[in-house]
C-alpha cells in the first residue's frame, strides 16, 4: 500500500512539473506551425503581450481564457514571452494611452516596437511578430507611370493582394514616377519594375541604369511582351530574354493549361533553401544568360523539363518545332549579385509578372516564393520562410443519400434491432417458466 501511494504521489509530481501534449487533429489546429516556431526562435529578447479585455463577453464567453490558451502555444516555444491582462473598463486611461479601440485588442511590444491585433488566430499573430522582428523599416519603390502592375491595385492584372501581404510582413511601398522625380531615393531598399505597358522615355531608362551602377537592388518582372524600352537594362545585366512563352506538358496532365509552367526544380540559393513547393508561372518567358566576370548569376526556377519555348504564339496546337522552338528545361527566374563599394548588390529577374497578380497569387506557393524574393532583396535572409496560414477548420459534407442512410440506421434500424432483441429475450424467459 505504501509503494502504491508513493507511485501515485510521484506520478502526480511528474504531471505537475512536466507538461506534454500530442496534437492528433488532422489540420494540427492545436499546435503552432513550423513557420511560427522559426519566427519565435529568431526573436532575441523578451516579448510583452498585453491584452485589453474584460472578463466576459456576451457572444464569445471568457475572452481572457480564449486568449490565454492561444498565447500559451507561443509561450511553450518562447518562455520569455509574457502575457498581461488589463480591463479597459477599470483602467480606461491605460487603454487610451495604448491606442486600444476594441475589447480584446492585443498589443505586442518587442525591442521598442509595437503592433496591435484585433483578431485572434495564428496567421495574424505570427505576421505581427514578423513585422516586429525586422530590424528596420524596408521601403519598396514601385515604378509607375507606364501601366505597371500596382501593389495597391484591385484589378486582376495588379499586385494588390501581394502588396497587402508585403505590408502585413512589415514592408512599406511607394509608387515612383521617374518622369517627376530627379532620381530614385537613396533610402529605398529595392526597386520593383512590374511589367510596364508603354515604353519608358530614354531619360527614365538612364535613371534606372544609374541606379544599377550605384548598387541598387532590383526586382524586375518581365512578361512575354516587348521590353518597353528596357533593352539597355538587359544588356547591363548581361541577360538574354528569349521571345515567346513556355509550354509545359506536365500542366496538361494536372488538368491545367499547358501555358502554365510549373516550378518544381529550384537552384541552390538562400531564397529556395527548404522550398519544396510548386509555383505556377502563366505565360512565362525564358531568362537566358552567359557566364561573365561582372555578375554572379544563379538560376532560381527551372520549368518545363519536357516542354519548350513556343516561338509562334499564334499556334494553338502547341507542337514542338525543333527548328524554331527552344527545348526545356527552361529557366524563368535568375538571381544576380555583385559587390559595389564593398556592398552586395542584389537583383532578381523573373520572366513572368502573372504569378504575383491578383488572379494567380493563390496558385501553388506563389505568395511564399514572392515574399522570399523580397526578403532576400532587402537583406532579410533570416525572414525567408513559408508564410503563415490561417488554420482551417475541418468540416464534413454529407449528401442526401448519406443523410438518409444515417436517419434510417440510427432512428429506425438500430432501435428496431434493440426492440426485437428485447422481445426475443422476454419470449425466451417466458417460455422457460
Amino acid at each position: 500500500m505504501v509503494l502504491l501511494l508513493s507511485l501515485f504521489a510521484l506520478l502526480g509530481y511528474l504531471a505537475f512539473e512536466t507538461r506534454t501534449q500530442w496534437d492528433i487533429s488532422q489540420s494540427g489546429r492545436n499546435s503552432l506551425s513550423s513557420t511560427s516556431i522559426e519566427i519565435l526562435k529568431k526573436m532575441e529578447g523578451p516579448v510583452q503581450v498585453t491584452v485589453y479585455a474584460t472578463g466576459q463577453h456576451v457572444q464569445f464567453g471568457d475572452v481572457r481564457e480564449i486568449i490565454h490558451n492561444f498565447v500559451q502555444l507561443y509561450q511553450r516555444v518562447k518562455p520569455d514571452l509574457s502575457l498581461t491582462f488589463i480591463d479597459p473598463t477599470e483602467h480606461p486611461n491605460l487603454a487610451k494611452e495604448a491606442g486600444v479601440q476594441v475589447n480584446g485588442e492585443i498589443v505586442i511590444n518587442f525591442q521598442q516596437k509595437q503592433a496591435h491585433l484585433a483578431t485572434i488566430n495564428e496567421q495574424a499573430f505570427t505576421q505581427a511578430l514578423m513585422r516586429l522582428a525586422r530590424s528596420e523599416e524596408k521601403l519598396i519603390m514601385a515604378l509607375s507611370g507606364h501601366g505597371e502592375r500596382s501593389l495597391e491595385g484591385a484589378a486582376n492584372y495588379d499586385l494588390g493582394e501581394f502588396g497587402q501581404q508585403l505590408r502585413l510582413n512589415g514592408f512599406v511601398s511607394q509608387p515612383l514616377n521617374l518622369a517627376v522625380v530627379p532620381n530614385i531615393p537613396a533610402n529605398a531598399s529595392m526597386l520593383l519594375i512590374a511589367s510596364p505597358q508603354t515604353d519608358l522615355l530614354p531619360g527614365e531608362v538612364d535613371k534606372l541604369l544609374d541606379y544599377i551602377d550605384t548598387g541598387g537592388n532590383l526586382l524586375w518582372l518581365v512578361d512575354q511582351e516587348s521590353l518597353k524600352g528596357l533593352l539597355p537594362l538587359t544588356e547591363k545585366l548581361r541577360l538574354i530574354l528569349t521571345p515567346g512563352f513556355v509550354v509545359d506538358p506536365q500542366s496538361d496532365q494536372l488538368k491545367a493549361p499547358m501555358t502554365f509552367a510549373l516550378g518544381t526544380s529550384y537552384g541552390q540559393h538562400e531564397i529556395t533553401r527548404g522550398f519544396d513547393y510548386i509555383t505556377v508561372f502563366p505565360f512565362a518567358r525564358q531568362i537566358a544568360f552567359n557566364e561573365n566576370e561582372q555578375w554572379r548569376i544563379i538560376p532560381l526556377v527551372e520549368v518545363a523539363q519536357n516542354g519548350w519555348v513556343e516561338k509562334n504564339p499564334l499556334d494553338e496546337a502547341f507542337v514542338f518545332d525543333p527548328d524554331e522552338d527552344v527545348a526545356g528545361p527552361i529557366t524563368v527566374a535568375v538571381a544576380l549579385t555583385r559587390y559595389v563599394d564593398d556592398r552586395e548588390q542584389r537583383i532578381i529577374v523573373v520572366g513572368n509578372g502573372h504569378f504575383l497578380a491578383n488572379t494567380y497569387l493563390g496558385n501553388g506557393n506563389n505568395l511564399d516564393f514572392g515574399i522570399n524574393l523580397v526578403n532576400w532583396l532587402v537583406g532579410d535572409e533570416a525572414m525567408i520562410t513559408i508564410q503563415p496560414r490561417a488554420t482551417q477548420d475541418s468540416y464534413l459534407a454529407l449528401g442526401e443519400t448519406a443523410l438518409t442512410t444515417i436517419v434510417v440506421v440510427f432512428l429506425f434500424f438500430l432501435p428496431g434491432i434493440f426492440l426485437l432483441s428485447g422481445v426475443v429475450i422476454w419470449w425466451r424467459r417466458k417460455s422457460a417458466q
